[in-house]
């Protein structure tokens, strides 16, 4: 490797390093993930608040971006006619309203709502990195498997640049909204008869044997778009860190993605101290939370179960990683159930914001937290929803249906039939409050 490139790969496990262009997805000397790293102490005097700040009024396509507005700590190396860019990003950071904050028993909490990207999910920033990458490296197609959100997300950036978009779709195991952005964005999409970790692996062997780029959350440049929705959060509180990030956990490449990017953030003094990072899992689909609960001596895997499709993952890929950041943020695990999960989805949604369930399991582990102690009362906390309301619409009508297995509507919304006539409807219309 040229001992004076500004960024490389590196195995996060033996530490061996490679060329930033070289297509590795994991480590060929032991198998173990790859980091995009950065010279940092060369990006010390280079990176500020202000700088990142003063972009927040740009007119170029990339300043406007909420993920190349951090630039230099994401792909220094490209240029600007090689960023592929929706406006991703720029999501908002919202204060628990009351009737959330009643239902968490936390009133300092806000949430930063990751489905309000352009295709409705975190991943658009992790693509538009990744998909920059493939540009960059020449690739004619990209490929990843998806329970639905990633499938939607490369489809768009590839239509967007050109490139051939393959996607792998687990059979009977994605939401309608998500795999209808995918047919709509032109990707190929191909159902597989397995679940999401077989698709997972079939993908990454095609990625190794056939011209493809791959796109899945193995692939580290993905990662560095993801780091960006801490550094907006942060941006978005004047840089102010809060006490807790919370984050639903399914192939963990969000939560990693944190971690790097605290440590980062911290090297560079930025920030002064990092918040912990709080990983919550379904219960049907915890393998990080039962090793978590070992000291991480045994790596569990599962098959895995649960209404929250987009954390329904058995063998989570960025596993290492994720690990990484819960020892160095002193951070922690939980596992909730969908009967919480599906609840705290009911009580996002009826305070306006809305989200899909694999969303709101960070808002069920903020409550369980809260009940535990972990979470004091004076606590910050940011928890993130990752994906919006309509990604999963039969869930919504289900749960408030009454019609999903095992789930009570404990915060049912029920549609009421009326007839055609006035006097029916004005007895619904409530009556405003007597002035005080």
């Amino acid at each position: 490797m040229n001992t004076n490139a500004r960024t490389w790969l590196q195995c996060v496990d033996c530490s061996e390093t490679y060329y930033r262009n070289a297509k590795l997805y994991n480590c060929p000397k032991c198998g173990g993930l790859l980091d995009v790293q950065h010279d940092l102490d060369y990006l010390r005097t280079r990176v500020s608040t202000d700088l990142f700040d003063q972009r927040l009024g740009g007119f170029k396509n990339w300043e406007r971006s909420g993920v190349w507005r951090y630039r230099e700590l994401i792909a220094p190396e490209l240029g600007e006619d090689e960023m592929v860019t929706r406006g991703e990003g720029n999501t908002m950071l919202y204060d628990s309203p009351p009737w959330l904050a009643q239902f968490t028993g936390h009133k300092k909490l806000q949430l930063k709502h990751e489905g309000e990207n352009p295709t409705g999910s975190f991943k658009d920033r992790g693509m538009t990195t990744g998909v920059s990458q493939a540009k960059h490296l020449g690739a004619h197609a990209v490929i990843c498997a998806s329970t639905g959100n990633t499938s939607a997300s490369m489809a768009s950036y590839a239509a967007l640049t050109g490139l051939q978009g393959v996607v792998a779709i687990p059979a009977g195991k994605i939401a309608l909204g998500k795999v209808a952005q995918a047919i709509a964005y032109g990707a190929t999409c191909l159902e597989i008869c397995g679940d999401f970790d077989q698709a997972q692996k079939l993908v990454l062997d095609a990625a190794n044997k056939l011209p493809v780029y791959m796109l899945n959350s193995v692939n580290p440049f993905r990662l560095e778009g993801q780091k960006t929705i801490m550094l907006e959060m942060l941006q978005q509180r004047r840089w102010k860190v809060p006490d807790w990030v919370v984050v639903p956990g399914g192939n963990l490449g969000n939560s990693s993605s944190f971690g790097k990017a605290f440590l980062e953030l911290h090297h560079l003094g930025i920030i002064k101290r990092m918040p912990r990072i709080a990983i919550v899992q379904a219960e049907g689909a915890s393998p990080f939370f039962r090793s978590w609960q070992g000291n991480f001596k045994e790596h569990i895997t599962m098959k895995a179960e649960t209404l929250a499709t987009a954390i329904r993952i058995g063998d989570p890929t960025n596993y290492a990683k994720a690990k990484r950041a819960i020892e160095v943020t002193g951070g922690l695990v939980v596992c909730v159930t969908d009967q919480d999960i599906m609840d705290a989805k009911a009580c996002i949604d009826a305070a306006g914001i809305g989200c899909e369930p694999a969303s709101a399991a960070s808002v069920a582990g903020v409550r369980q937290l809260v009940e535990q102690g972990e979470i004091k009362p004076n606590d910050e906390v940011v928890a993130i929803l990752t994906g919006h309301l309509l990604k999963d619409p039969e869930a919504v009508i289900e749960y408030h249906k009454g019609n999903l297995e095992t789930i009570a509507p404990n915060y049912r919304n029920q549609i009421h039939q009326i007839e055609a006539d006035f006097d029916a409807l004005a007895a619904w219309v409530t009556a405003p409050a007597s002035p005080q």
